[in-house]
């Protein structure tokens, strides 16, 4: 007689590993594919767990990778004492330093992480650093512990903003091929997904590297993914100003458009714009935000506050016509200095607490915005995602934060919400 096999049991003997993430939704989608990629190791998302820990770390502020270095110090206090394995966008800042100075047990860029299950199994020290020419060519079937579906669309970058390092690290911009992308939508599609965010290091730049794609190449590819049964809502990472092309355009009235966008100005003003070697610029910048907003699209942008040379005047004048722009949301950062780029070197470097109050200041402006937005009511979609406290919580289509009270599991539902209260930072219902 053959004896049954637990197959349960013969799982729980694979070695755990727990996937740390740091910065971006690219390396959230980065971590995805490495999960994916696992076969004789089990993931785990309990660090207590973990025999193994894997750091997809960002680099984009050396306070980044002061972070990293914090957590891997952390790991210490771990019952499991797990083996340190780092990756990510810190493997070409300070990953030689970390391995040189023991603090990580092995290393590998990103060119190497669909080789995961191979250099897991690889107990010595090494350093596998790759290129910076790679493309994915996973397929994943699953984002695990997530409710809205990540895709990697494009690698790389070809500007040259003189605060960022990420070209540096990511490489030059190039462009997963079209057919991978909508299969990867497909395969997720038909295991429920139904929202859809596309990311990559500089998303707008699709179509860079695969010339039959052009310069519309990201409006044509969200066409094509809007036609895939199950698609509901796509969203966007941060797009360039300049890279809003007329085709672009046409789509943004779509129904499966999620009603906002994520615009990278880096500030609002012109002198600023010149230092940091930016392509878009303040007049053009307020015209399509204006056109965006009068189709009723939430707007949000990235913006640095105290990058060297950012005198009195010049803040002032960008608070000026900030408060011009329509933007909903922000995602502010206080400048600190990346090694190796240009601003690194700049005199004229900003006293740390005016950088505080400044970011306090903006910060509050788009507040302001966003709730004034809020309260021009209208139906709302939401996916919801989670639940914390008998409190379920999701976004709308405007990216906006949604609570609702509910005797119903709502988790992974798209439920619509007319009537809700606008509260400071989110909205708030029972369904």
């Amino acid at each position: 007689m053959k004896k049954e096999i637990n197959i349960k049991n013969l799982k729980s003997k694979k070695p755990k590993v727990f996937f740390k993430t740091f910065g971006c939704r690219t390396n959230m989608f980065d971590t995805q594919i490495m999960m994916n990629n696992l076969k004789d190791f089990e993931n785990t998302l309990d660090e207590k767990e973990a025999n193994i820990v894997v750091i997809n770390s960002c680099t984009v502020t050396n306070g980044a990778d002061s972070t990293a270095r914090s957590y891997i110090n952390s790991l210490k206090k771990l019952p499991k004492n797990p083996r340190i394995v780092f990756t990510g966008c810190g493997v070409w800042t300070k990953g030689e330093s970390l391995f040189n100075d023991k603090k990580i047990d092995a290393l590998f860029g990103h060119s190497e992480k669909e080789k995961i299950d191979m250099l897991l199994k690889d107990d010595t020290r090494f350093f596998e650093a790759g290129d910076l020419k790679h493309i994915d060519e996973t397929i994943i079937e699953k984002m695990i512990g997530k409710s809205r579906a990540f895709v990697k669309i494009q690698e790389g970058c070809n500007f040259s903003c003189s605060y960022c390092i990420i070209p540096a690290v990511r490489g030059n911009a190039r462009s997963q091929r079209e057919e991978k992308i909508l299969e990867q939508i497909k395969k997720l599609a038909n295991n429920g997904f139904g929202e859809f965010i596309l990311t990559g290091t500089n998303v707008g730049s699709y179509g860079k590297g695969n010339d039959s794609l052009g310069r519309d190449g990201l409006a044509q590819l969200i066409k094509k993914i809007s036609l895939i049964n199950g698609v509901k809502r796509i969203r966007l990472g941060s797009v360039e100003p300049i890279q809003i092309t007329d085709e672009f355009k046409e789509i943004l009235e779509e129904p499966w458009m999620g009603k906002h966008l994520h615009i990278a100005l880096q500030h609002t003003s012109s002198d600023m714009l010149k230092i940091m070697n930016r392509r878009n610029t303040v007049d053009k910048d307020l015209k399509l935000f204006e056109s965006l907003a009068s189709k009723g699209y939430a707007l949000g942008t990235d913006y640095i506050v105290g990058h060297p040379g950012e005198t009195d005047k010049i803040w002032n004048d960008a608070m000026e016509n900030l408060r011009k722009f329509p933007l909903t949301h922000i995602h502010q950062f206080t400048y600190s200095k990346r090694d190796g780029t240009p601003s690194a070197t700049m005199k004229n470097q900003i006293n740390g607490n005016v950088s505080k109050k400044r970011a306090i200041e903006l910060r509050q402006i788009v507040e302001e915005k966003n709730k004034i937005f809020r309260e021009n009511k209208k139906p709302l979609k939401v996916l919801i995602e989670n639940c914390k406290d008998g409190i379920y919580r999701g976004y709308d289509q405007f990216f906006n934060k949604m609570e609702v009270q509910s005797d119903t599991n709502l988790i992974g539902d798209w439920i619509e919400v007319g009537d809700y209260e606008v509260e400071k930072n989110k909205n708030v219902s029972r369904f």
